[in-house]
């Protein structure tokens, strides 16, 4: 690891800050949020980049640590998801309204929000560029940044969501398309996707095909449904404890799984979706669909890419175990923006969160990160409208549960947990920074045995 001194001077920052006096500096912190054009300050003690999950819930956590007018959270978006609801929205259970919350209502108070979108990051000199020509320096760099969708690299799509009969759960403007096209199924093919990259919640793409499948067969038209998962992967799950209990329910419920399957095209007004075989490389075979749901191709945000603080493919570049970034001591990541390598969900920035407060907490003091982490992310994978199979797992893929008892078996409990317990502790625990998940839990549970 790269030794643990900050610099502290900040090359970026504009001279005549100094000239501020000190109560001018500190105004933000009285005030209501404002656009970076009307910010008070243009140097942070601490500045997050991004305010989903991660940045939202560290930009707590610092608060506490050096006070709100010293915190800024740069993010363009005036509307905060909590996205792990989505699969329930696709699935008609609940409302997108019930996902969606102002993003000044999530900001902590007194945190500056910074409105604009970042366009480059210049770690060498301590600062950062927003999309509206102004710079932003800083002490300590937060990224979290997130993953992006990219619809646009499946041929015909975005396009095609125009068309009926074809969503996806991954996108605000298309899951409820899902739903609709879940109702409006009558007979045929019912083809979900996942592709050949890294995703979020990979659990996701198979969830929806449980829900679908429940859902005829509660409305009867089960038997009229052929339901086929097409996944660039060679396993249906990565964690074998889980992957053998989903075998079993696909079993049962007689649907067919094609592997190493990538859609690569959507000709939606034929309602035909093309796979290639990536056993044979330029191979593809074309499906007709009564119902398509789609994963898109995902991949770090296009700042990140090319960018000094990314590995070679555009992933934040942190030490697995502190979240310290591995050239530069003073930048850290969280979240899907990383290149940890463990699945990206909710749960993993939960985990990472407790982490990386104590991280910066020990770096700020000039001391070695201590604390680690050890990949824990959880993937509560929904079976059904009251089934719901709790994965948790660490770095090895090695089951890592909270609860003392199998929880690779279905159970309602675990389905209220999803759709009731975990949103709340979402909006009420984890952005507020007290929420750093279950490994308390975990240990009463197991009488301090794991």
């Amino acid at each position: 690891m790269s030794a643990i001194g900050v610099v502290s001077s900040c090359s970026c920052l504009r001279p005549g800050v100094w000239l501020l006096k000190p109560g001018m500096q500190k105004m933000s912190s009285f005030g209501l949020h404002t656009a970076a054009r009307c910010a008070a300050k243009d140097y942070y003690e601490v500045l997050v980049l991004g305010g989903g999950a991660g940045g939202i819930t560290m930009s707590a956590r610092m608060k506490r640590k050096v006070g709100a007018g010293n915190v800024a959270v740069v993010e363009p978006s005036k509307t905060h998801y909590y996205q792990p609801l989505w699969t329930l929205v696709g699935g008609g259970a609940k409302q997108l309204a019930a996902s969606a919350r102002p993003t000044g209502s999530v900001m902590p108070k007194g945190v500056e929000w910074i409105k604009s979108r970042v366009t480059a990051l210049d770690p060498d000199k301590n600062c950062v560029w927003l999309d509206n020509d102004s710079k932003v320096s800083y002490k300590y760099l937060i990224i979290a940044l997130g993953i992006s969708l990219h619809y646009e690299k499946i041929k015909g799509l975005p396009e095609g969501f125009h068309h009926p009969k074809i969503g996806s759960n991954y996108s605000v403007h298309t899951v409820e398309k899902t739903w609709k096209a879940l109702q409006d199924f009558k007979e045929g093919n019912a083809i979900f996707t996942f592709p050949n990259t890294p995703v979020k919640c990979a659990g996701a793409p198979q969830k929806i095909m449980y829900l679908s499948e429940a859902y005829w067969r509660k409305t009867g038209r089960r038997s009229k449904a052929n339901i086929m998962f097409n996944t660039s992967l060679g396993v249906i799950f990565g964690v074998k404890k889980y992957a053998d209990a989903l075998l079993e329910i696909i079993k049962e419920r007689n649907i067919a799984v094609n592997y190493k399957r990538n859609l690569v095209e959507v000709r939606a007004d034929k309602q035909e979706a093309v796979f290639e075989n990536l056993d044979k490389p330029g191979v593809t075979e074309v499906h007709q669909y009564e119902m398509l749901h789609v994963t898109p191709p995902m991949g770090p945000p296009d700042v990140l890419i090319n960018s000094a603080v990314s590995d070679e493919i555009g992933w934040v570049d942190v030490d697995k175990e502190t979240l310290q970034h591995k050239k530069y001591p003073n930048v850290f990541g969280i979240g899907d923006c990383t290149n940890l390598p463990t699945s990206k969900t909710a749960a993993a920035v939960a985990a990472q969160s407790a982490v990386l407060d104590k991280t910066i907490s020990l770096v700020m003091k000039n001391q070695l990160p201590t604390k680690k982490y050890d990949g824990y992310t959880s993937c509560p994978l929904v079976t059904g409208y009251n089934k719901v199979i709790l994965a948790e797992f660490d770095y090895d893929a090695q089951p890592l549960e909270t609860f003392p008892i199998d929880q690779s078996k279905e159970r309602v409990t675990m389905y209220h947990m999803k759709a009731d317990m975990m949103p709340f502790l979402y909006w009420n625990a984890l952005l507020k920074g007290y929420w750093g998940g279950p490994a308390p839990v975990r240990k009463l549970m197991h009488l301090g045995l794991k």
